[in-house]
């Protein structure tokens, strides 16, 4: 059965996580995406921790089904093997350094001349252009750009998200677009150049806080406490554990006070009468939930909240992740090789009757740099000669 993406063959010059989530999500659907690193070292992504089992855990999770190979873009025969496999490509995905890929002679001039078919997309930290264009952009610099860290956190502490998020939302934004690119060129033919930056992406998942910020008011840095409803947050159990409950309603608090915590006389209480008043008196609150938690288990407390139909939630370690219930039972982890080894895999987060999941290789620094440079048509004495002049 044909994936979607299958006929698509995607060139990336990319790096870090933003571009090369955005190709390992079109390479999940089929597409053929063909991996330019730099010879030796590779995507420097490789190099951030050993965690997966001696592979980088950022490298491992955005790299799988891709083929590898090394170029040196700044001699003239890697400028021409890129060349070729551009001839080959629908779509060309770059996260360089602004300006860099014009100063090796791939700026949209020459892409839209010579490649008129080709969809070009550009991810950059904050855009193509404005005061902030060169300036050089982490994942955790454009969630302070944006306010992202200004309302995560404690009061006492701001703090960035626990994972990536501009580096996703720059991803995704580029996936996106580029299924719309491929879309729009089947219908009105020609390629078209993407810009996709973190901080515009970030920008737009902020609209929450950011419309909240309209009305005069800071949105409250809360911790994992909803920062305008209460009871909604992690509360301590008895036996070590964390649940954390959710009541979006006058109903389910008072379910909460007479199936869950057996006082419904907690219901009628001035200080909780209300959504308004439970959020002005969070930590009495808090003290009432947590003297009745204190004398249960985890697995207690769940009976009730379920017996309640009160939303509810472990909190879970890390270390917890791979072997959930839920994921166990609907069958979500595969296995994926690698240069180390088999790995665990998440599935696609989109199923479909139409199209099995992919799981080829995460590939090793430049695995497939031979190959491909068959593949376009170099024999023997060209890739000695690029081997030796340390072109691949």
């Amino acid at each position: 059965m044909a994936l979607p993406l299958s006929y698509v063959t995607v060139v990336a010059l990319e790096q870090a996580i933003a571009a090369p989530l955005a190709t390992r999500h079109l390479a999940d659907l089929g597409a053929r995406v063909i991996k330019v690193e730099r010879p030796g070292s590779g995507d420097f992504a490789r190099h951030y921790d050993t965690a997966a089992g001696g592979l980088c855990s950022h490298f491992a999770w955005a790299n799988r089904s891709k083929e590898s190979i090394t170029l040196d873009l700044k001699s003239d025969g890697g400028k021409e093997v890129l060349a070729r496999l551009l001839e080959g490509a629908d779509v060309f995905v770059q996260n360089l350094a602004p300006g860099a890929v014009e100063r090796l002679g791939f700026g949209d001039e020459r892409l839209r001349a010579d490649y008129p078919e080709l969809i070009v997309c550009h991810v950059s930290g904050y855009g193509a252009d404005g005061p902030y264009r060169d300036k050089k952009a982490y994942d955790l610099l454009i969630q302070a750009e944006t306010g992202v860290v200004s309302v995560t956190g404690s009061e006492e502490a701001p703090a960035k998200s626990g994972i990536p998020v501009a580096d996703i939302a720059g991803g995704m934004y580029a996936y996106s677009s580029i299924l719309a690119a491929l879309l729009q060129r089947e219908r009105d033919g020609g390629g078209c150049v993407l810009q996709v930056s973190l901080f515009d992406g970030l920008c737009d998942w902020m609209g929450f806080p950011a419309y909240f910020a309209l009305g005069g008011e800071r949105l409250p840095r809360t911790g994992a406490n909803h920062p305008s409803i209460a009871p909604y947050g992690p509360y301590a159990v008895g036996d070590g554990r964390t649940i954390l409950l959710s009541i979006q309603n006058q109903r389910e608090w008072e379910q909460l006070c007479t199936e869950v915590l057996a006082l419904p006389e907690l219901a009628g209480d001035d200080r909780f009468s209300d959504n308004m008043r439970r959020v002005q008196n969070r930590a009495a609150l808090r003290a009432e939930i947590e003297s009745v938690f204190a004398g249960m288990t985890a697995s207690e407390v769940a009976e009730r909240m379920e017996r309640g139909k009160i939303a509810y939630a472990a909190l879970r370690e890390l270390e917890e992740f791979w072997a959930h219930p839920q994921l166990a039972a609907r069958g979500r982890v595969a296995e994926v090789e690698s240069p180390v080894g088999p790995l665990p895999a998440m599935l696609p987060a989109t199923t479909s009757e139409s199209w099995p999941a992919r799981f080829e290789a995460i590939p090793d620094t430049g695995e497939h740099t031979r190959a491909l440079l068959e593949e376009l048509g170099y024999g023997s004495e060209a890739i000695e000669g690029f081997e030796r002049d340390d072109v691949v």
